[in-house]
């Protein structure tokens, strides 16, 4: 069953704890950007799924034009607000449903948010909207408990299987840590409607929480949302103690990787 309208829609509820907790990226994932397609003043430039904007202003900066697709309405007033000094506008839509003009922007961009538009609609579209030799990158943070507290890794994981696992339906020992094989098969995927020159980056970084920091991340995932309060509060309760048992902080590993195409 597809459900991500409705694992979507979950994330504008949230509005003010995603822009808490959510990452940003790295300078060096922009610069990666920047290099490979020029962005100043001249520039008109579309995000796909922008939230709360995390990874916006660093665009923002070169001084271009830039179009937010946004389908949350709170997220939207968000970003009209945080962002009105500069060049910038906002559509309240899917990507798939907004009208966009064809061959007019020199970049479109999806910071972890592009694998909500179905394959088939938005590669073809970004391809059309894109000016030639435009630029489409798209670019995700993988988030992964860190190996070097095992017996806190196994408990998390025993609570996943108690909870998160039940819920959904999965096996234990399902879940799959990215990789840079799957960034190079996201990386290949625009070959097939028509991009060209394709390319992608890996980057790496750690962050360390508190117990109740790393619930309330977790609040801010559309999958853990859905749960429903009941299971959700017993579920990061839980996690909670696990953590408070093995020290009071709990590392994460990210995994970011950047895949790039040229029109």
């Amino acid at each position: 069953m597809d459900n991500r309208k409705e694992l979507g829609a979950t994330f504008d509820t949230k509005v003010s704890l995603y822009e808490k907790m959510r990452p940003g990226y790295l300078e060096d994932l922009y610069q990666a950007i920047f290099d490979y397609v020029k962005i100043d003043g001249s520039s008109h430039v579309v995000e796909v799924g922008s939230g709360s904007g995390q990874a916006t202003l660093p665009v923002l900066q070169k001084g271009c034009t830039l179009t937010a697709v946004e389908y949350g309405e709170n997220f939207s007033e968000l970003l009209k607000e945080k962002f009105r000094e500069y060049k910038f506008d906002v559509l309240t839509g899917k990507f798939e449903d907004v009208e966009l003009p064809e061959n007019s922007y020199d970049l479109v961009f999806s910071a972890t948010a592009f694998h909500w538009v179905p394959e088939e609609i938005g590669y073809p579209k970004v391809l059309s909207i894109l000016k030639e030799g435009g630029a489409f990158a798209r670019f995700a943070n993988r988030p992964c408990i860190s190996q070097d507290d095992p017996d806190l890794l196994r408990e998390i994981n025993e609570i996943y299987d108690e909870y998160y696992n039940k819920h959904y339906g999965l096996h234990s020992g399902t879940r799959k840590w990215f990789s840079e094989e799957d960034a190079k098969a996201i990386s290949l995927i625009p070959e097939k409607y028509g991009f060209k020159d394709i390319r992608y980056h890996l980057f790496f970084r750690e962050r360390v929480f508190t117990a109740k920091e790393y619930t309330q991340l977790l609040g801010t995932y559309s999958d853990h949302i859905a749960l429903g309060e009941e299971i959700r509060n017993a579920f990061f309760g839980k996690i909670e103690e696990a953590i408070d048992r093995h020290g009071g902080t709990i590392t994460i590993k990210d995994t970011l990787d950047l895949e790039l195409a040229r029109k």
